[in-house]
């Protein structure tokens, strides 16, 4: 089951011309049968697969609605659960049954509105109502980073699901229902790292002073055999200014840009050979005001020991940017640390006090290697947006602005 809209077959005018008979207007309304005519109660005439009353429906099963007898066709039906999502479902040509295409929710109260038309052509309609049972199977829950507050513009989203999901389709629903929207709005996709995780970003980085709010719709949909989503706590955060730090390892120099204007330039030191800074895009992970940095951490054989203060982290594997005083006379002239990128006490606090988690760090021209995308700490822009789409089920073999989907994302969510 997914929140995509309800599927409704519309009947032809000459499809309505031979289920009306000959005399009866297509595609209208006889003066004896207005449109604005109060429908009649057409409980007689439908019947249903759910169980209406106090016993609870299996999920698993497809609800089905059809008519009784031969004076009447069914002409819509909306099917909706307590959570407000639509059950996807299919009008047979000849109005004579209509049926659910997408598997019911466990654990919610659904409401069913028949509407009818008798072979008068008058309006009828019906209310129904039941529960589905709970799932007695697997649960699959997700947990949403990041935690609530402010960030800046490059802070991916990430859902970590607490079970595997490989299959296509299972990959599907579970991509459908995970919602993310941004105030102002911004063009975005998820990503599947491995079958327990996903991350979602922008094209282009988020939006600044955005809204960014992220849902899970898997409660009670069936994601595969044996598979059921459960509640999952939402998350809201907000962007502040486009920071982006540029270290240039080639000049020793880093500039701070905040939207798009430099705001600072200082004289740095980074990785020396065999310790080379990544090159690439890094999101900062966090700040800490001191941290002890051991060679035994990193596995250097020149042996070091040092509490280093202003440390703003921007790796998994220890790479940050800090103080260090210690190596003053090679700030803007010589690559000497083992990783990290260091400058003066004085610049490192005003960086500490400066960038936020989120924000950007972008190393150029150093021997080191590329920053990857996933697995140590945020790369994620690090993969162009042609490439990104593709780690999408939903998006991976459609053209970017073509695909239905992209379109729904970019309406607002309700």
């Amino acid at each position: 089951m997914s929140n995509s809209p309800r599927i409704t077959t519309v009947l032809s005018c000459t499809l309505l011309v031979v289920a009306l008979g000959a005399g009866a207007t297509a595609c209208g309304s006889s003066d004896s049968h207005p449109l604005s005519a109060k429908p009649y109660d057409a409980a007689d005439q439908i019947a249903f697969s759910g169980q209406d009353g106090t016993k609870k429906v299996d999920p698993e099963k497809p609800l089905e609605v059809t008519t009784q007898g031969e004076k009447a066709r069914i002409t819509d039906v909306t099917a909706t659960d307590s959570l407000g999502r639509y059950l996807a479902g299919e009008l047979s040509a000849d109005g004579t049954r209509w049926h659910s295409t997408s598997p019911l929710a466990a654990g919610v109260h659904y409401t069913v509105k028949v509407s009818t038309e008798d072979e008068d052509g008058a309006p009828g309609s019906k209310l129904l109502g039941f529960d589905t049972g709970k799932p007695k199977k697997k649960l699959l829950k997700v947990e949403f980073g990041p935690e609530k507050g402010t960030y800046g513009v490059g802070q991916p989203v990430t859902a970590k699901l607490s079970k595997a999901v490989k299959g296509k389709d299972a990959r599907a629903i579970v991509e459908r229902a995970l919602t993310v929207r941004s105030v102002p709005a911004a063009q975005g996709a998820w990503h599947w790292v491995d079958s327990k995780t996903l991350h979602y970003r922008p094209k282009e980085y988020w939006p600044t002073k955005a809204t960014v709010e992220v849902r899970s719709n898997l409660e009670g949909i069936k994601v595969d055999d044996g598979l059921w989503g459960t509640d999952t706590k939402p998350v809201k955060f907000k962007t502040g200014d486009r920071v982006v730090a540029v270290v240039d390892a080639g000049s020793h120099n880093m500039t701070v840009y905040r939207n798009g204007e430099e705001i600072k330039s200082v004289p740095v030191t980074t990785g020396k050979p065999g310790y080379s800074t990544r090159n690439g895009i890094k999101v900062v992970l966090g700040q800490q005001y001191v941290v002890r940095m051991t060679s035994a951490s990193i596995g250097a054989s020149d042996f070091y020991d040092k509490m280093v203060y202003y440390a703003t982290r921007v790796t998994d594997t220890g790479e940050y940017l800090h103080a260090a005083p210690w190596s003053a006379g090679s700030h803007g002239y010589a690559n000497t640390s083992h990783g990290c990128v260091g400058m003066s006490t004085g610049n490192a606090a005003w960086l500490y006090e400066t960038l936020r988690q989120g924000d950007l760090v972008k190393t150029i021209n150093s021997y080191g290697e590329d920053m990857p995308t996933f697995g140590n700490g945020l790369g994620d822009w690090n993969m162009d947006w042609k490439d990104w789409r593709k780690g999408s089920v939903l998006l991976a073999d459609t053209r970017e602005g073509q695909s239905p989907v992209d379109k729904a994302r970019l309406r607002p969510q309700v």
